[in-house]
């Protein structure tokens, strides 16, 4: 009886370890769009580096795919959803990351205003046929908040969910241009953990 138990005790351990590294339901996996669309405020944009030195630049040369920089500075959840249309569902995605919420939090929006705002702008992303990766920009405490509810949105939207993507960046003045936003190494590191996340969708190892 040890022995079966002992057996059956081993399976379970195998089936769980199984299941936890097993990757999450995402939508629209199957789509045809040609475009990795990086959609976000100045982290995405390149604040505090050169041109050629933001994390999309970086990313187009990890995929094979092309790779958009549709990042603006000060961009908010609401300006976000204005110009949606024209810079992200126009250009055929197959795959759009989107960063926001510094912007938010700066200007004091209340943190359900951005989440209901990032959830029309998954819903519309989606609508449309592509994939969606959400990137929470939390290190630590710092956005936690927003941490909790994006990982718990992407979860509900079957979203890639990207988290800490400045984590160890902003608490080291090597990688960071000012007391935010990363310098050319920081967006180095933030090209490879978004590829990390999203390799396993596009068809990379």
């Amino acid at each position: 009886m040890r022995k079966i138990n002992y057996s059956i005790g081993v399976l379970l351990a195998l089936i769980l370890a199984s299941a936890g590294c097993a990757k999450p339901e995402i939508r629209n996996t199957k789509n045809t769009g040609t475009e990795i669309i990086c959609f976000g405020d100045s982290i995405t944009f390149g604040y505090g580096a050169e041109p050629g030195e933001d994390y999309p630049s970086d990313l187009r040369a990890l995929v094979k795919l092309p790779v958009i920089n549709a990042g603006v500075d000060g961009d908010t959840t609401f300006c976000a959803l204005e110009r949606l249309d024209n810079d992200v569902l126009a250009k055929n995605p197959r795959l759009v990351i989107v960063e926001f919420c510094g912007n938010d939090f700066l200007k004091k929006i209340p943190r359900e205003d951005t989440v209901r705002n990032l959830s029309l702008i998954i819903d519309r992303i989606q609508e449309k046929g592509a994939m969606v990766a959400l990137v929470d920009i939390s290190s630590g405490i710092f956005f936690r908040e927003y941490r909790k509810a994006f990982k718990r949105l992407a979860g509900e939207k079957k979203a890639i969910f990207i988290p800490s993507v400045l984590s160890r960046i902003i608490t080291n003045p090597e990688m960071k241009s000012d007391f935010f936003h990363p310098n050319k190494k920081g967006y180095k590191i933030v090209a490879a953990r978004v590829y990390k996340a999203i390799a396993p969708y596009i068809g990379e190892k």
